[in-house]
């Protein structure tokens, strides 16, 4: 099989082979790739690959309804776990996304019926090769997830002292979200 350049070592070739661009429609494997695509941020695939058991062992299966019930103690415990990416936004982002996610699933059924329907329900096979050839369904799906997240973040901001733990905590993130839900206009590349 003739596989993409990024994909010659073991931890992701089986990756490359069985999963890379299968549409997949189970909502629990597309929360599973919601955290793990968060964790990724700023790192390469193949890291997040090599902690992937570890991410479910420490993120209760991928199971959202569990998730989105993590204490802000369970949360901090795994700050401590050496087995996942510890980064405190990634972190603390996955019971948020998880809330988020299960907003969608309530509203439309299922998270997959959600982000399917910016595509009519068909895989589309585009060859880009700049940011700017991505077609603007995907940035309008990029940012209504986020504004999600963000107004369930927002909610709960809304309800804390900003001198509490729990704001001082979530407030980087609302701020990242809001700026990331303006972007417009990207430039680079797509691979």
């Amino acid at each position: 099989m003739k596989r993409c350049t990024w994909s010659q070592k073991d931890i992701n070739i089986p990756y490359h082979d069985t999963e890379w661009g299968v549409p997949q429609h189970d909502d629990q494997v597309l929360f599973e790739f919601l955290i793990l695509e968060g964790a990724q941020a700023g790192l390469s695939w193949d890291t997040v690959l090599a902690k992937r058991e570890n991410y479910r062992k420490a993120f209760a299966g991928f199971d959202p309804k569990k998730v989105a019930k993590f204490t802000d103690e369970k949360l901090e415990k795994l700050m401590l776990n050496e087995g996942i990416i510890r980064n405190r936004l990634k972190i603390w982002s996955a019971r948020a996304n998880a809330i988020a996610f299960l907003s969608v699933q309530k509203e439309f059924g299922s998270f997959d019926k959600y982000i399917w329907s910016f595509v009519g329900g068909t895989p589309i096979n585009g060859k880009r090769k700049l940011m700017g050839d991505v077609p603007g369904w995907t940035l309008e799906l990029s940012r209504r997830l986020v504004t999600r997240i963000v107004d369930r973040a927002t909610e709960e901001d809304d309800q804390d002292d900003v001198n509490s733990e729990r704001y001082q905590e979530i407030h980087p993130m609302l701020v990242l979200g809001r700026h990331f839900s303006k972007i417009g206009d990207h430039r680079g590349r797509a691979d």
